[in-house]
């Protein structure tokens, strides 16, 4: 499968896109460096999650990222349906439309 992003999750089978652009980190700052792809279903996982970009990263990485989680389910490489209280934070708002 070749070398991954660290944000990538080992059972995510899904490949990088693009380089490694964000830094994601959880609600008590333990993060990891990621592709967008990765950054943003690694950031949908979580609670209490932001994202912020690398210095060299391009104009707009976090906030894409950012808006990419908010239209993913956690953990979406597992095969498992999702209840309501499953969700981030992110997804919590993007279904109440905030």
């Amino acid at each position: 499968m070749g070398d991954r992003c660290p944000a990538a999750h080992p059972d995510d089978l899904t490949p990088c896109v693009g380089p490694v652009v964000v830094t994601v980190l959880d609600a008590v700052n333990a993060g990891a460096d990621g592709c967008e792809h990765h950054g943003a279903r690694l950031l949908a996982s979580l609670h209490g999650g932001r994202v912020y970009p690398l210095p060299d990263a391009p104009s707009g990485a976090a906030i894409r990222t950012f808006k990419a989680a908010a239209t993913l389910r956690p953990f979406c490489w597992v095969d498992a349906p999702c209840e309501p209280s499953q969700l981030s934070d992110i997804a919590d708002r993007a279904r109440d439309g905030h």
